[in-house]
């Protein structure tokens, strides 16, 4: 045996292994298909990332070990496993040292794991592109967006920069698009505000962790007779049923913060569905605030 010295840990890897290792892409693999639907900790992430950076060493580190090097407590290490499906530590071990088949190439293995969380939203892409085969459903949506004069858009939080992005296109061919990015009192008196101009639709950003605050809205909004439009992730289920259409897409949760690639490009979806409903108006009226901007000269090319 040979001995490899990391982060001032030793870990013990025999200098010949007769059974081939499981890869870094197999175990992402094995750990997505078993976290399906849930939530990670911060902590579980964290031991999430250690199991695949230092997959070559899975099978000989111990869960002291293990939790030293995602600076988590050994209890944490345990309640992974468990939570895994795993009757403890060391069945997870095993496991994921030699009991997945691997099925990926010699190349794939060299994937750092920056790349690996970029190429992880492929699959969120393509989820997401099926569910549009059907025009329809986005087609109706796109219709209820710009006849709501006044429209809202609401998103809290992380939820914020989804809702942003939406208000800031949309604004460029809809007369009169609201943000509220304020919980509370302030968004019940925006949305009591949108009602009494006139407005009748809620197109609401609700990403993980669910603030209360947003289900307080979309709450008072379902009271004063909004329709509510929901995007959401695939973990939500509307258990009050507070959404008339609930639109569910993949986040990415493979690096210390989520990334939302399908989120960002359903908001574009969404955009186009409403311009396409605005027979001409949206085209008109971008020329316009093209024409606007280049009198005022804001952009430098």
């Amino acid at each position: 045996m040979k001995q490899e010295r990391k982060q001032g840990l030793k870990v013990r890897v025999p200098a010949h292994q007769s059974v081939r290792a499981n890869s870094r892409q197999t175990i992402q693999a094995e750990l997505d298909r078993r976290t399906e639907g849930q939530r990670l900790t911060p902590a579980q992430r964290r031991i999430a990332q250690c199991l695949t950076e230092r997959f070559a060493e899975i099978g000989f580190l111990s869960s002291m070990e293990l939790a030293q090097f995602a600076n988590v407590s050994q209890p944490s290490v345990t309640r992974f496993a468990i939570a895994l499906g795993f009757d403890g530590y060391l069945e997870m071990r095993k496991y994921l040292r030699y009991g997945i088949s691997p099925n990926d190439t010699a190349a794939d293995s060299q994937t750092s794991r920056y790349q690996a969380a970029v190429l992880a939203e492929l699959p969120h892409l393509s989820e997401l592109a099926q569910s549009l085969a059907d025009e329809s459903e986005i087609d109706q949506i796109g219709k209820a967006l710009a006849a709501s004069r006044p429209l809202a858009v609401l998103g809290l939080r992380v939820s914020a920069s989804l809702a942003t992005h939406f208000e800031f296109y949309a604004s460029k061919v809809h007369p009169d698009v609201r943000l509220i990015v304020s919980g509370g009192s302030m968004a019940e008196d925006r949305l009591d505000q949108c009602v009494a101009a006139g407005g009748r639709t809620l197109l609401a950003f609700m990403m993980p962790l669910y603030p209360k605050e947003t289900i307080y809205a979309l709450e008072f909004a379902r009271q004063i007779g909004m329709r509510i439009i929901l995007v959401s992730d695939t973990s939500y289920g509307d258990h009050k049923k507070l959404a008339d259409t609930l639109l569910k897409v993949r986040i990415n949760s493979r690096l210390v913060f989520d990334s939302y690639a399908a989120p960002v490009e359903l908001v574009s979806v969404l955009l186009d569905a409403m311009c396409k409903s605005m027979d001409g108006r949206a085209q008109k009226r971008l020329e316009e605030v093209d024409l606007s901007s280049k009198k005022r000269k804001i952009f430098a090319s």
